[in-house]
C-alpha cells in the first residue's frame, strides 16, 4: 500500500491568496498607521500578574500613541503604575505592589496616529479573573432506597471563567460513571437508579479554574443505598430537560451542546435524531454515554428541531429542543488600504453578515465619518467610500464598524495618495525549484503609484510571455500551472507606470520528482525472526533525499532492534509489540514521498486451558478446552492425545484432532484403560505446547474385541510349522490375564483342530510336520473376562526341503566376445520340495587362448526367475575359456547341479599397452619404445602411432600415423622439427580392431651438446652431488654474511647486489640443456635456500629455487653437472627449454 502526498494545490492556493491581497507600502515611504498587534476584545488577566494590554502599529512616519477608557482620555502620566513600552503603545500596568487588579477593569481603546491618519484598536474588555471559594456547609447524608433516582447538586461558585466540574472520591480518584451514573453539564451527578454499591461517605464535587490553576471543593457528600423492600420496574423519565419541550440559543462558529438524563429501571439507552434533517457527521459527537450530543463549528445550517429519546422493556420518553442559531458580525469581505496616485479612483468595501443583520458605521481617523473635515473627492455609500480624482494630502485612515447585540468587527483601512516610479520588491536572482507536474509561483512583489502594469519575459527576452501555460496574476507573480524540463531557465519581470520603469531577473530549475520504485511490502513473520522492509528510491541528482521510517504514524522504538538504512529497515528478533504499520518517508527540500506496509508478527498458539470432561460412558467420554492465544494465525485443528496411567505411564500418543473451530470433542475410549488426556492446538506456524492434563478417567475391563493380527504359518525346517502372530497391546487387551488360543490343521487332510492355550509369546512351533503341505491356522484372543470374536483363518505351509533334481538340456551360445547366453530347462516340480524362486547360473574363466597367459578367474554366478529357461552371461573376457553349470534353488537352497559345459569367447580388441614412453632424442629424431598388452584378447596383428606437433599455447598440428608389426617394441622417427614439442598416441590391435591408446609428449633439443640419456635426474649421483655443493655454499654464504654484518662491512655478494639493483631471474641461452623424456615430478622446481642481501632469512622460501640460479644469464651447467656463475643483474624472458625441465 502506498500513500502519495497530495500535490500541494489547497496550500498553493492560499498562499497565492496571501499574496495577491496583502498590499505593502515599503516603509521607506509615507504611509498611513497600521494596527499590527492587539490584546483580545475579551482579555481577562490574572490578578498575581501585571497587566500587559497591547497594542503595535507600523506607519511612516512611526506612529505615537494615546488610550481611552471606558470612553474618555486615559493619561498614563497621571497614574505612576501605567507606563507604555518605548515606540510601542503596549501599557503595562504594574499591580506588584499590592494594587488590586480589579481597580483596573476598564474598557480601553488604542489610537495609533502621525500626520497621515490615525488607527483604532479594538475596545479592550479588561477583567479579572476570579476563583471565589465554596460556602461553608454542611450535609446530612443522602438516604436512598435501592432502585430510586439520585441527584447529587454540585452548584460550584460563579468564577471568571466559568470552572471545570468533575467528582472524586477523597483519595483524588474519578468516580466510575456508566450509562447509569454520569455528570450532567451543569455539573452535577445524576443516578438513573442507585444500587448497594453506590454507597459511599465520599461523594466530592472539585471545581477547577483554568486561569488561576486553582482547585476548590465542595463539602464530602454521604450517600447511603438501603433495601428494605424492592422497587418495582419503572419507564424512563427525564431528569434533565423537564418537560417534553425546550429551546436553545447558540451563535454561529461556537459549540452546541444538547444533554438528556433519564431516570429509569434499567437503566435507559439514549439516542438523538433531527427532525428537521440530518445531524452533522464530521461536527457531531455523542459524549456521556449518549446523554450529550456536541456539534462544534455551529453553522445555521444546524438549526432546528433536534429530540432525544430514553427507552427501556418498560417503555420510552421523548424531548424536543428548538436550536436557534445566531450570529455575531463576521466579515464577508473586509476593508483593505487603497494606495492611489493623484487623480485616480477608487473604493474601500466593507462588507459583513450577521443575525441579526449588523449595523455599519464609518469613521476617518477616529471621528465619525460625518463629524470628519468635508472632502469632495469622497462619497459614502452605506458599505462603501468611493473616492474619485484625489488629491496629494487626501491621504486618511478610514474605520469600518460592523456591529448587531451579539457582537462587533472593527478595521482599518487607509487611503495613501502617492505618486511613486515602480520598484520591484522581490530578491534579484532569486532561485526557484519546483518539482516537475507542479505548479511553479515566480515572484515579482512591486511597489508604484500609479500601480504599475507588470509583463514577463523568458531567457532571450524576444517575446513578452502569455497565453498558456502562464497565468499572470494582479500582484505580479506568474504561475505555471505543470511545469516541465522545458521551464527552466531565467525569467524577467518588468514594472511599468508613467513615472518609470524597474526590472528583476529569477531563475526556474524543474526537478524530476521523487518517487518510492520499490515500496516495502506486507510481511507476515514469526516471532524472533528478522524481518526487512525495502525502500528503494528514486529522485532528482540535484536534490539530496534523506530517509525516515514509521511506526503506527509516529517514530520507531529506541531500541537496537531497529536497523533504518538509507534504503531499507531491519527489524531483527520481532516480537508481537513490533507489529503495526511502517511508513517510509523520503524528503527533499521540494517533495516527498512515502509508502507503508503492515507487518503481522504471528506465533504458535497458546496450550488451550481448563480441560473439562462430562458425559462419562463405558466407551466414550465428551472432552471440552478453552483456546489459547492464536498469535495472528488462526487455528487449523486441535490434538487430542491420551495416556494410559495402567499400561503405559508417560507415553503420551494421539487419539484423534477436531478442526480448529470446535473446542469439544467425543471421544470413543478402550475398556480396562486409565486414561487422561491433553490438548494441542496447530496453526500456521506449528504446535502449541501440550495442555495441562485433564482428570483421570478410568474405564472398566472386557472381554477382548479384536484377536492378533499379522497371523502367518511358515516352516523352518523341513518338519515343522511356526505359526506367529502380532500381540495385542495392553489397551487392546480390554481386560486382564490375556491369552492366545493357537488352532491349526492340515487343509483338505486333518477335519478337527488341533489347538493349544499360550501367554505373553507371539509364536508356536508345530513339529512333525510332512515337508512343505498348506495349512489352515488361527489364533484367538481371551482374557479372564472371555474370549475374543472368532478369528478368521489364513493359509500357512510346513518347511521347505532342498529341491532333489537339476535343470536339463543346458546348452551355450556364444554371442559376441564378452557376451554368452545360457538355456535350460525346467525342473519337475515334485522336485522342488517348496516353492521354486529361481535358478543360478556359476561359471567361471578357466583360462586365456593366448600361450601367454593361463589366467584362472574367480566364479561368478547370475540369479533368474523361476519362470526363465535362458540368461545371459555379462562382462566375459576374449578369447578365453570358460565352464558353467545350473542348480535350481527354494527358500531352502540349491539343488544339485547340472552337467559342466564348456565354450570359447572369440577375439576382442586389445588392452592398452604395458607401456610407451621415449627413450631418446636428438635434433630431428626420437626414438620411441613399448611392450604388449597385459590383456591382448586375441592374437595381435601389429601396433598403429599416431602423432602431431603441440605449441606453447597448446596447438595441435596435424596428426600422422603409422602401422608397425606385432614383433617390434621399438621404433625411431627420423626427419622431426628441431626443438619442437610432439604428442603421441599409441595402441595394439587385432583382427578385431585397435585397442585403447597410450599418450605421451616429447620434445626436440636445440643443441646436440645437450644430448643426454633419459634418467630420473634425482636418482643420479651428479646431482646429488650437485645439491650438496650449492647447499653447502648456501651455509658458507651465511656465515660470510653473519660475520660480514656484526663487523658492519660488506661481502662480494652483497657490493653486487648494491651496484646491480634487485636483479631480475634470467633465461638460459638458446645453446643450454634439454632433456627428452619427463614426468610431473621433474617438473617442479628443486628447492634450495638463498640468504636475501639484508642479511635476513625470509620466513617463506618459496621464490628461492635452483631456477634462480639456472635462470641467470651468466650461469651454465658443465657436461659434468657442475654449477658455475655468480648472481647477474641481467633480466630477460625464460628460456623454453629450460622451462621444459622445471
Amino acid at each position: 500500500m502506498m500513500d502519495r502526498p497530495s500535490d500541494g494545490r489547497l496550500a498553493l492556493l492560499l498562499l497565492l491568496g496571501h499574496m495577491i491581497t496583502a498590499l505593502e507600502v515599503p516603509l521607506d515611504l509615507p504611509q498611513p498607521p497600521t494596527i499590527t498587534h492587539q490584546s483580545p476584545k475579551e482579555y481577562i488577566v490574572d490578578p498575581r500578574e501585571n497587566i500587559v494590554i497591547h497594542c503595535e502599529a507600523k506607519g511612516k512616519p512611526h506612529p505615537s500613541f494615546s488610550w481611552t477608557r471606558n470612553g474618555t482620555h486615559f493619561d498614563i502620566d497621571k497614574d505612576p503604575k501605567v507606563t507604555m513600552k518605548p515606540h510601542s503603545g503596549t501599557l503595562v500596568i504594574d499591580i506588584s505592589g499590592g494594587e488590586k487588579a480589579d481597580a483596573y477593569e476598564a474598557v480601553y481603546q488604542c489610537t495609533a496616529h502621525n500626520q497621515l491618519g490615525s488607527a483604532l484598536s479594538n475596545r479592550i474588555i479588561i477583567r479579572q479573573s476570579r476563583s471565589p471559594l465554596w460556602s461553608k456547609e454542611k450535609f446530612s447524608p443522602i438516604v436512598a432506597q435501592e432502585g430510586q433516582s439520585l441527584v447529587l447538586h454540585c452548584r460550584p461558585p460563579a468564577g471568571l471563567p466559568p470552572p471545570i466540574v468533575f467528582w472524586m472520591d477523597n483519595n483524588f480518584q474519578r468516580l466510575p460513571q456508566s450509562r447509569r451514573v454520569s455528570q450532567g453539564l451543569n455539573g452535577d451527578l445524576y443516578f438513573s437508579n442507585v444500587l448497594l454499591e453506590d454507597s459511599r461517605s465520599n461523594y466530592i464535587c472539585y471545581a477547577r479554574f483554568p486561569h488561576t490553576q486553582t482547585i476548590q471543593q465542595k463539602q464530602p457528600i454521604a450517600v447511603h443505598v438501603i433495601d428494605h423492600k424492592p422497587v418495582d420496574e419503572r419507564a424512563p423519565v427525564f431528569l434533565v430537560p423537564s418537560g417534553s419541550l425546550s429551546s436553545q440559543m447558540v451563535l454561529r462558529g461556537e459549540v452546541l451542546e444538547l444533554e438528556c438524563i433519564a431516570d429509569g429501571l434499567p437503566t435507559p439507552a439514549v439516542s438523538w435524531t433531527k427532525l428537521s434533517g440530518e445531524i452533522p457527521g464530521r461536527r457531531a459527537s455523542l459524549m456521556n454515554f449518549n446523554k450529550t450530543l456536541r456539534i462544534s463549528d455551529v453553522s445555521e445550517a444546524d438549526a432546528g428541531e433536534y429530540r432525544c429519546a430514553a427507552g427501556n422493556r418498560l417503555g420510552s420518553v421523548h424531548h424536543t429542543i428548538t436550536v436557534s442559531v445566531r450570529a455575531a458580525p463576521y466579515w464577508i469581505s473586509a476593508p483593505r488600504n487603497l494606495v492611489l496616485a493623484p487623480l485616480e479612483t477608487g473604493v474601500i468595501t466593507c462588507r459583513a453578515r450577521g443575525h441579526p443583520k449588523p449595523h455599519i458605521r464609518w469613521s476617518m481617523n477616529g471621528l465619525p465619518i460625518e463629524d470628519a473635515p468635508k472632502d469632495p473627492s469622497r462619497k459614502v455609500e452605506d458599505d462603501s467610500i468611493i473616492f474619485s480624482e484625489v488629491q496629494t494630502g487626501s491621504s486618511a485612515v478610514y474605520q469600518c464598524n460592523a456591529s448587531n447585540q451579539h457582537g462587533y468587527l472593527l478595521a482599518n483601512a487607509f487611503v495613501n495618495v502617492l505618486a511613486e516610479p515602480p520598484r520591484v520588491l522581490t530578491a534579484p536572482n532569486k532561485v526557484y525549484q519546483v518539482i516537475e507536474n507542479r505548479p511553479a509561483l515566480l515572484e515579482c512583489l512591486f511597489f508604484g503609484s500609479p500601480v504599475p502594469a507588470v509583463t514577463w519575459f523568458k531567457d532571450s527576452r524576444s517575446g513578452m510571455l502569455e497565453g498558456d501555460p502562464y497565468v499572470f496574476h494582479k500582484n505580479g507573480t506568474l504561475e505555471i500551472h505543470v511545469s516541465q524540463a522545458v521551464n527552466g531557465g531565467k525569467y524577467t519581470c518588468v514594472a511599468r507606470n508613467n513615472l518609470g520603469i524597474s526590472e528583476n531577473h529569477v531563475y526556474l530549475e524543474v526537478k524530476e520528482p521523487t518517487r518510492i520504485l520499490r515500496p516495502p511490502e506486507y510481511r507476515v513473520v514469526q516471532r524472533n525472526r528478522d524481518v526487512l522492509f525495502e525502500c528503494k528510491v528514486k529522485h532528482d541528482p540535484s536534490l539530496i533525499p534523506s530517509t525516515s521510517w514509521l511506526k503506527d504514524g509516529g517514530e520507531l522504538p529506541d531500541d537496537d532492534r531497529f536497523r533504518a538504512h538509507l534504503d531499507s529497515l531491519t527489524i531483527r528478533g520481532v516480537t508481537e509489540s513490533d507489529a503495526g504499520t511502517y511508513t517510509c518517508v523520503t524528503n527533499t527540500s521540494l517533495d516527498q514521498d512515502s509508502a507503508s506496509a503492515r507487518l503481522t508478527v504471528v506465533g504458535q498458539p497458546d496450550a488451550p486451558t481448563d480441560l473439562e470432561l462430562t458425559d462419562p460412558g463405558a466407551r466414550s467420554v465428551q472432552l471440552t478446552w478453552t483456546p489459547g492465544h492464536e498469535h495472528n494465525s488462526a487455528t487449523k485443528k486441535f490434538l487430542i492425545q491420551y495416556e494410559d496411567g495402567l499400561h503405559q505411564s508417560g507415553v503420551w500418543l494421539n487419539l484423534t484432532e477436531v478442526p480448529g473451530t470446535k473446542t469439544t470433542a467425543h471421544l470413543k475410549l478402550s475398556p480396562y484403560a486409565h486414561y487422561s488426556f491433553r490438548v494441542l492446538a496447530l496453526n500456521g506456524v506449528g504446535y502449541s505446547r501440550p495442555s495441562i492434563p485433564s482428570r483421570q478417567y478410568r474405564t472398566n475391563p472386557a472381554a477382548p474385541d479384536e484377536n492378533p493380527s499379522e497371523v502367518k504359518g511358515h516352516g523352518t525346517e523341513h518338519n515343522n510349522l511356526v505359526i506367529t502372530w502380532k500381540p495385542l497391546t495392553g489397551l487392546q487387551a480390554n481386560g486382564p490375564g490375556l491369552q492366545y488360543t493357537v488352532l491349526w490343521r492340515q487343509q483338505g487332510v486333518e477335519k478337527d483342530w488341533t489347538s493349544v492355550s499360550v501367554a505373553n509369546v507371539s509364536k508356536f512351533v508345530v513339529s512333525g510336520t510332512p515337508t512343505f503341505v498348506p495349512y489352515e491356522v488361527m489364533v484367538r484372543a481371551q482374557n479372564a473376562y472371555g474370549p475374543g470374536p472368532e478369528p478368521a483363518a489364513v493359509i500357512g505351509h510346513s518347511g521347505e526341503d532342498f529341491p532333489s533334481a537339476a535343470p536339463g538340456m543346458v546348452a551355450v551360445v556364444v554371442l559376441n566376445s564378452t557376451l554368452a547366453e545360457v538355456h535350460w530347462e525346467h525342473v519337475p516340480a515334485r522336485s522342488v520340495r517348496g516353492r521354486l524362486q529361481g535358478y543360478k547360473v556359476h561359471y567361471r574363466r578357466e583360462r586365456s587362448l593366448h600361450r601367454h597367459n593361463s589366467h584362472h578367474g574367480e566364479q561368478r554366478s547370475e540369479s533368474f526367475g523361476p519362470n526363465r529357461t535362458r540368461g545371459k552371461l555379462p562382462d566375459l573376457h576374449p578369447f578365453s575359456v570358460y565352464s558353467l553349470h545350473v542348480t535350481a534353488f527354494n527358500s531352502r537352497g540349491e539343488g544339485p547341479a547340472s552337467a559342466t559345459q564348456r565354450y570359447e569367447t572369440p577375439e576382442g580388441v586389445p588392452g592398452v599397452p604395458s607401456f610407451f614412453r621415449v627413450s631418446a632424442s636428438d635434433l630431428d629424431s626420437l626414438t620411441l619404445e613399448w611392450a604388449p598388452p597385459h590383456e591382448r584378447n586375441g592374437r595381435l596383428t601389429g601396433y598403429t602411432l599416431r602423432y602431431q606437433t603441440v605449441n606453447s599455447s597448446h596447438d595441435v598440428g596435424l596428426l600422422d600415423e603409422m602401422d608397425l608389426l606385432s614383433n617390434q617394441s621399438s621404433v625411431t622417427l627420423h626427419n622431426l622439427h628441431h626443438s619442437t614439442r610432439y604428442k603421441f598416441y599409441f595402441s595394439a590391435k587385432t583382427q578385431q580392431g585397435s585397442g585403447p591408446a597410450l599418450t605421451e609428449e616429447a620434445v626436440t633439443i636445440l643443441h646436440r651438446a645437450m644430448v643426454s640419456p633419459q634418467v630420473d635426474i634425482a636418482t643420479q649421483g651428479w646431482f646429488i652431488g650437485l645439491m650438496s655443493a650449492i647447499a653447502l655454499l648456501i651455509l658458507i654464504l651465511l656465515i660470510v654474511c653473519f660475520i660480514k654484518r656484526n663487523k658492519g662491512g660488506k661481502y662480494p655478494v652483497k657490493e653486487k647486489e648494491d651496484a646491480h639493483g634487485d636483479p631480475e631471474i634470467q633465461p638460459m641461452k638458446e645453446d643450454d640443456i634439454t632433456f627428452g623424456e619427463y614426468s610431473e615430478e621433474d617438473r617442479k622446481p628443486l628447492r634450495v635456500s638463498r640468504t636475501p642481501s639484508s642479511g635476513t632469512v625470509p620466513r617463506d622460501g618459496s621464490e628461492d629455487s635452483l631456477v634462480e640460479y639456472a635462470d641467470s644469464g651468466d650461469t651454465q651447467f658443465n657436461e659434468d653437472g657442475s654449477f658455475i656463475g655468480q648472481y647477474s643483474g641481467r633480466s630477460g624472458p625464460p628460456s623454453p627449454v629450460i622451462n621444459s625441465l622445471v
